[in-house]
């Protein structure tokens, strides 16, 4: 199956977009700090501090959950409990962004957030519980501790 090289593509795209969004918003503290810009009386010096540390924790965000897919791609094994839950809230996080960015960024950065999107769940449900079942193997062909195992009593 595909997964291996979904999940590798997908670590690849989020680093990507870690650093993409990054600079955006480093840019963009830039330019409200050179320009004085105001929004509602806040200080422009607390909106480009804001922007960078968004950036920042954004950027991180995205490469922690570039980590865990790089992990389940080379070692050709589902994420554990804690790594599901962060490619899980990545997902709802690219799908609540895409349904933003048709109205404020067009259709082109719908359609990247959607394509990201769909390689998260696609190495979601390729890593997913079924595959455990089948009796999962690892890369050097010997069966993951599920197959070793038998099927899980239910």
């Amino acid at each position: 199956m595909a997964r291996r090289p979904v999940a590798l593509v997908a670590a690849l795209v989020l680093v990507v977009e870690a650093v993409g969004l990054a600079w955006l918003n480093w840019f963009l503290g830039v330019v409200v700090d050179n320009q004085q810009m105001s929004l509602a009386g806040l200080d422009p010096h607390a909106m480009t501090v804001g922007s960078w540390v968004a950036g920042g924790l954004i950027g991180l965000y995205l490469l922690l959950c570039a980590g865990v897919l790089l992990r389940t791609g080379l070692r050709d094994r589902a994420p554990g409990g804690l790594g599901r839950t962060v490619l899980i809230s990545a997902a709802v996080l690219h799908a609540v962004l895409g349904a933003l960015s048709v109205g404020l960024a067009g259709w082109p950065a719908f359609a990247f957030l959607m394509a990201v999107l769909g390689l998260l769940v696609l190495t979601l449900v390729a890593y997913g519980e079924h595959a455990r079942e089948e009796g999962e193997q690892g890369s050097d062909g010997t069966p993951t501790t599920a197959a070793a195992n038998g099927p899980s009593p239910a």
